[in-house]
């Protein structure tokens, strides 16, 4: 049996969609894709990540995920980071891994975001 990941969840409070586009849409670059009809009217939006998709659902007692995370690969850190200060996101340093340069962040609604070099670099 093999697996792979088809997409990831994360959770944002009612109402959130507009800052949820604005921040993983425009500040991000992903591209948003449609949901399914009989799913739309859930609220939430959907975006592409490489082959991947990132679901953004709303959750009526949402709370932001301190620790569980989603984790970006980008050949662009830096430009992102700049980009994320710029917009008025504090940034975090951690410690490399494989050799990849990283840094942590949070969306609009507090929910923790990982950024991280796709190679290696010194």
């Amino acid at each position: 049996m093999a697996f792979s990941i088809d997409h990831v969840q994360i959770a944002i409070p009612i109402g959130g969609e507009e800052k949820a586009r604005a921040f993983f849409g425009e500040l991000l670059g992903l591209a948003e894709i449609a949901k399914p009809h009989d799913m739309a009217k859930r609220g939430g939006c959907w975006f592409k990540v490489a082959d991947l998709q990132l679901h953004v659902g709303v959750e009526k007692e949402f709370r932001p995920a301190r620790k569980a995370h989603v984790a970006l690969r980008t050949d662009a850190l830096d430009t992102m980071r700049d980009s994320m200060e710029l917009a008025g996101y504090e940034t975090f340093d951690d410690t490399k891994i494989d050799g990849r340069h990283r840094f942590f962040s949070h969306d609009p609604f507090g929910n923790r975001i990982e950024f991280m070099d796709k190679v290696a670099r010194s």
